[in-house]
């Protein structure tokens, strides 16, 4: 154990040794402006998941330009190989393209008078697709690292936010002509370099339809309602006392819909919840206690109507696997390293992020934030700071260069 947690601090400190470390250090900060131009330009580009072609096709033109090999996969991801890094074994750099909300026009995207960057998805995911950028060039602007082991990829992926399921990361790591050469992946997801999730949060989404004959809410009172059905199904789930003894669980009912018009009863309604947890035992008894409320509440509803009756189902629309880095991998204590170098007080933590997917197939990854600060992710108030990105740029490089030389030890 002793070999793992000192060797890495000592590989450290070689590494600010090289030329092409120095170099490359020396071109993230000499490269800051033209890194925040690039980082607002991404972000008027709108890319809503399952809508990120637009700003795809524009990341691979700007990955091209930087002297990357470079092109889309199947599954819509930008694929980038940098110059003189772009043999396998690979380490993969990733950061998602889809955004929850999207910039009706670019100018909803802007510098305010401190600096601030404003707009949707300026912090998640704009910090981590401009950090991707930043690396390219400065791996454009330097010598290569000697005594490489694995190449480098630089993955702009689709399908992580929302009803994306992670589709991006599932094609990359299990379909890819890729898929088989990957030693470890870095993710970046938002900003804050306060934290390392190396533990994958395991989740499912569903969809709950109710359905029934409908009808005027005078002539036709009586029937079932699928509102009235769908609320009682919501109360009973809000009633159930989730966490006692055991792995937290989390639930949230996150959209309802249903009907067309006050005097009308509805012939349908419709409601998408999210079941998550650190536990997949924990998960799946959420799973069975949201399906018994469904039933409970229709059976209700049918019991009280005097006419057409209500049915409902209950569809999966996503799952999330969970998965964990051990504690003693070499990734972790690479990344551990490069934070004691860097000053960076970092946790380990727990949460959804593209990394699941190379976490429950047993690769080596880590999901971390790409450098200064931001808030309001997922709101029209979201903002990102890009003061203090030199240092989780920093933390990414350095981090990235000690896999390049030993991925053989970071797949453990």
């Amino acid at each position: 154990m002793a070999r793992l947690v000192d060797k890495p601090a000592v590989r450290v400190e070689g590494l600010l040794r090289e030329t092409a470390v120095a170099e490359c250090l020396r071109a993230l900060s000499r490269h800051r402006q033209w890194i925040n131009e690039q980082h607002i330009a991404l972000c008027r580009i709108p890319a809503p998941t399952f809508l990120e072609q637009q700003r795809a096709e524009w990341m691979l033109d700007q990955l091209r330009a930087l002297g990357c090999e470079a092109q889309l996969d199947r599954a819509g991801n930008v694929v980038a190989r940098p110059r003189g890094y772009d043999a396998g074994p690979f380490v993969a750099l990733t950061a998602h393209l889809d955004t929850v909300l999207a910039p009706r026009s670019p100018e909803e995207i802007t510098v305010a008078p401190d600096g601030r960057f404003l707009g949707p998805g300026v912090s998640d995911n704009g910090a981590g697709l401009a950090a991707l950028l930043a690396i390219a060039k400065a791996l454009q602007s330097a010598p290569l690292l000697p005594d490489r082991r694995c190449g480098l990829l630089l993955v702009a992926n689709v399908g992580e936010e929302g009803e994306g399921n992670l589709s991006g990361m599932r094609y990359l790591c299990r379909s890819s002509p890729v898929s088989a050469d990957l030693k470890a992946l870095v993710v970046l997801d938002g900003p804050s370099t306060d934290h390392i999730t190396c533990q994958a949060l395991e989740s499912r989404r569903f969809e709950i339809t109710i359905t029934g004959p409908g009808g005027h809410s005078w002539s036709d009172y009586g029937v079932g309602n699928p509102i009235h059905a769908l609320g009682r199904a919501v109360a009973l789930l809000a009633e159930h006392r989730a966490n006692g003894e055991g792995p937290r669980v989390s639930y949230s009912f996150g959209m309802i819909e249903g009907g067309a018009s006050v005097n009308s009863i509805p012939a349908f309604a419709r409601a998408k919840v999210d079941i998550r947890s650190e536990s997949a035992r924990r998960v799946e008894e959420m799973a069975a206690v949201l399906a018994a409320a469904v039933e409970r509440a229709v059976a209700l509803e049918n019991e009280r109507a005097t006419g057409g009756k209500v049915a409902a189902r209950v569809r999966e629309i996503g799952a999330r696997p969970g998965g964990r880095l051990p504690d003693d991998a070499p990734l972790l204590a690479y990344l551990r390293a490069v934070d004691a170098h860097l000053g960076i007080r970092s946790r380990l933590d727990c949460a959804s992020t593209d990394a699941n997917i190379p976490l429950s197939m047993g690769i080596p990854a880590v999901s971390i934030g790409a450098g200064g600060q931001g808030g309001g992710a997922h709101t029209t108030a979201e903002w990102y700071r890009p003061e203090g990105r030199d240092l989780g740029l920093k933390r990414i490089l350095l981090t990235l260069f000690l896999l390049l030389r030993d991925p053989c030890d970071a797949a453990g």
